[in-house]
């Protein structure tokens, strides 16, 4: 977690920023030290522990401290400081107490993980959510204003529901996970997923190569019901509902499914097959009857609403995968990251839906602030597009080459 720099001035030096690193710093107390500061960090420190030697509460922390005899001695394994002996006591100062305490003429070195320093580099170009209110209600409510008297409970509510739609068509907040598909040929889906932007398999060069969806040629039944044989209507439990089978038919029939039977891509040397070798040396080019869609042999996915997962055909099993997808950028805290592009636009768009209902705001003022937001996440788009003349000329120079058969 890292630390706005809309409301905080850059305050890390290039050590501390790039090598994520702090100190070595002196205990000159003239006595022991177990209580020290890092106020410069842009990086929220995080500890496995909430007490001394208490218990664990986290996976992992996001820093190590060791504690050094003298400000050359190297940070090394030697002198690290078990991650029990050492808690964060306030988040604000990244204050932090270590047992044993430091003793006097000694120093300490922190040291962010790896994890941390790439959450913290590039930070400076985003803002909090919970800044976003912060600056809404100093800049646009009080004495004077259009709103003099909001509650930042309804200032927050306005701030989520404006998150979530720029989320979806301004912001995409995209987020990318790397899978491997398993031998059940299925993934769950990301806790905090809305919609998927693309899913694609890596090759052994790390090329990503699209996964189409399914788009009707298999299924995913929502239930599942066994039947009478012989009427076929539903058989019921002792308690009056439905008996469900427990894998689908259609979905076990697919898992199975020969992909080359469905793409066309048969062996043309087999003596057995419809087209053999002469048929199609004579017809290159002339296969007539496959629908484009269906004649790829990188596979297919599936979102199986019953089973709450991505489903993949069987020719992608063990495969690497990177599922890209959307998330509304509000799923864990008010410490959802803004682009400082769509700043601007965000308060627009709390100050119209905010002034919509209000009955002491006239229409002209309404219509106002509604084209403001219009043309403000307008503008967004556009900058977040990240449009660059170099880029787009260099894609257009290829549409000049001539494709050979």
């Amino acid at each position: 977690m890292t630390k706005t720099a809309a409301t905080i001035p850059i305050t890390e030096n290039d050590q501390q920023y790039y090598a994520g690193q702090y100190g070595p710093l002196g205990n000159t107390t003239g006595g022991t030290k177990d209580v020290w500061e890092f106020p410069d960090l842009n990086t929220t420190l995080i500890s496995n522990f909430d007490t001394i030697g208490g218990t664990q509460v986290r996976d992992t922390g996001n820093f190590a401290v060791h504690a050094l005899a003298t400000a050359t001695t190297s940070p090394s394994n030697a002198n690290l400081i078990t991650s029990s002996n050492v808690i964060v006591t306030d988040t604000t100062s990244n204050t932090i107490k270590i047992s044993p305490a430091i003793a006097n003429g000694a120093f300490i070195f922190l040291q962010l993980t790896d994890i941390a320093r790439g959450d913290n580099w590039g930070s400076y170009r985003n803002l909090t959510l919970n800044d976003v209110i912060s600056n809404f209600l100093l800049a646009y409510t009080g004495e004077g204003q259009i709103l003099t008297t909001v509650s930042r409970t309804q200032v927050l509510f306005h701030a989520r529901r404006a998150m979530q739609e720029l989320s979806y068509d301004t912001l995409k907040a995209f987020k990318a996970q790397e899978l491997t598909v398993p031998t059940g040929l299925s993934v769950p889906i990301p806790v905090d997923y809305v919609n998927y932007v693309n899913v694609c398999y890596a090759d052994s060069n790390g090329i990503l190569h699209p996964i189409y969806p399914l788009d009707g040629l298999s299924g995913n039944p929502t239930e599942l019901p066994i039947q009478d044989g012989a009427t076929g209507i539903p058989t019921q439990s002792s308690y009056d509902t439905n008996l469900e089978a427990s894998q689908s038919v259609i979905e076990d029939r697919w898992n199975k499914a020969n992909q080359n039977d469905i793409n066309g891509d048969y062996d043309i040397f087999a003596q057995n097959g419809v087209y053999d070798y002469t048929w199609w040396k004579q017809a290159y080019g002339q296969r007539y009857g496959l629908d484009p869609q269906y004649s790829q042999s990188n596979g297919y996915f599936s979102i199986n609403e019953r089973t709450g997962t991505f489903s993949f055909s069987s020719n992608l099993v063990s495969r690497v995968i990177e599922l890209k997808y959307i998330s509304d950028g509000l799923a864990y805290d008010l410490n959802s990251l803004v682009p400082k592009f769509v700043e601007d636009a965000l308060y627009s768009k709390i100050m119209y839906n905010i002034c919509a209902p209000r009955r002491d705001v006239d229409g002209g003022t309404k219509q106002f602030y509604k084209r403001d937001s219009y043309v403000k996440t307008r503008n967004a788009k556009i900058r977040l597009s990240n449009l660059k003349l170099e880029e787009i000329t260099q894609v257009f120079r290829g549409q000049s080459k001539w494709i050979k058969h």
